[in-house]
């Protein structure tokens, strides 16, 4: 039987659609967008141009404001260095809000730039994994340059409610810039980055079933204009502020991703319901479950559950035909339990047990079923030879 892919937070297969769109960039369109001297160069333009009117049209934004990245890491490093290292900030502030969920990619460059004399305070979740609005504004200070809050977490799908916070932010200190890391949410929730008072915004095409190495950063163009330090040099790309030549194919594949992202009006009700009948499934049938996050407001195909008495890594190791992941595929290399879970009050040593399921596009009903049988399955096996669970069970 088929193999059953579960890891669509990680990474998501690339709709056959949109590699027709980009195939023929890998071919006859191969020109470089930078030389417009002739009509390869400026069939690349062209198509990089469509792109861009796409992808920031989904944020109702001017295309002017995107640039393109190789993904939402690039993107959160961009919008975090090139805010605290350009002088027009750094003069006027040093200090960075951010949330202690966020992904490696903000809470390690926060680290990085605090050997540079970055202070950052990091809010603590509720139980579900949300920060208030009104605790972002309550940790804002005098010389605070940005806060940086993810949109949708990648490992509980916890939505952070981005707008109220943004609004809070302005209504109480109108110069500070917000970030936010939309890489999980991007295409699947919505997004209007005035209404939201969002100034800078990261997102990758390969949590949209379009390819990897290509995202995009969101920067405010006006009123006022958002400016940042440049990170990588060498030929003025992207109104000089991300040099190098820009990966035409992998932009046309995240422009065709984000087309088809409202495609099917009933995917993400349908992805729910999947993830619904797999969360009742593994409830009804095992003791010792607990479901992580909120059970609102969450991403529609998030499920992460932690399975007392049973490591999380042994558990992906007995069933080897299931895609699954015990956090983010950043930190998979990692012997320690996840911060996230951890963020959420939940103990060491039951935040080893958790592990993370990705409902996507491309799941069944049949594979949801086969999911259960094998897990339940799985875990009865490893509690069986589990001493812990058999005196919990005395």
């Amino acid at each position: 039987m088929h193999p059953i892919y579960l890891d669509n937070h990680a990474t998501t297969p690339v709709d056959p659609r949109v590699l027709d769109a980009m195939l023929p960039y890998f071919g006859s369109r191969f020109g470089n967008a930078a030389s417009r001297s002739h009509l390869q160069g400026r069939e690349a333009e062209q198509a990089v141009a469509e792109a861009r009117a796409v992808v920031a049209n989904e944020l109702n934004a001017q295309a002017s404001a995107l640039l393109f990245t190789s993904g939402a890491t690039e993107s959160n490093n961009l919008a975090l260095k090139g805010v605290v290292q350009a002088p027009w900030y750094a003069r006027s502030g040093d200090h960075v809000v951010s949330c202690a969920t966020e992904h490696k990619s903000v809470l390690d460059t926060l680290k990085a730039l605090e050997t540079k004399g970055l202070r950052y305070t990091i809010l603590p979740v509720d139980t579900d994994g949300r920060v208030s609005p009104a605790h972002v504004a309550a940790a804002l200070e005098p010389r605070t340059l940005l806060v940086s809050i993810m949109h949708a977490n990648n490992e509980i799908g916890t939505v952070h409610p981005i707008g109220a916070i943004g609004r809070a932010i302005k209504a109480a200190r109108p110069d500070v810039l917000f970030h936010v890391d939309a890489a999980q949410s991007f295409g699947k929730l919505p997004i209007d980055v005035g209404a939201m008072a969002i100034d800078l915004l990261s997102l990758s095409a390969h949590k949209l079933y379009g390819p990897k190495g290509v995202g995009a950063l969101y920067v405010r163009p006006r009123s006022p204009r958002v400016r940042l330090a440049c990170q990588i040099h060498g030929g003025g790309h992207e109104r000089g502020m991300r040099s190098g030549t820009l990966n035409v194919p992998g932009i046309v594949g995240l422009a065709a991703a984000t087309r088809f992202a409202h495609s099917d009006p009933e995917e993400s009700t349908r992805i729910t319901a999947l993830r619904d009948r797999l969360q009742d499934g593994l409830c009804s049938q095992l003791q010792g479950v607990r479901v992580n996050g909120g059970a609102d407001a969450r991403l529609a195909g998030n499920l992460n559950m932690c399975f007392a008495c049973v490591d999380g890594a042994e558990l992906l190791l007995e069933v080897p035909e299931i895609a699954l992941s015990t956090g983010s595929a950043c930190t998979s290399g990692s012997l320690e339990p996840s911060y996230v879970i951890q963020a959420l009050g939940v103990a060491p040593e039951l935040a080893h047990t958790a592990v993370r399921f990705g409902v996507g596009r491309f799941t069944s009903a049949s594979d949801i079923e086969r999911c259960i049988s094998a897990l339940v399955a799985a875990v009865q096996r490893i509690r069986e030879r589990s001493p812990a669970w058999t005196s919990r069970q005395a």
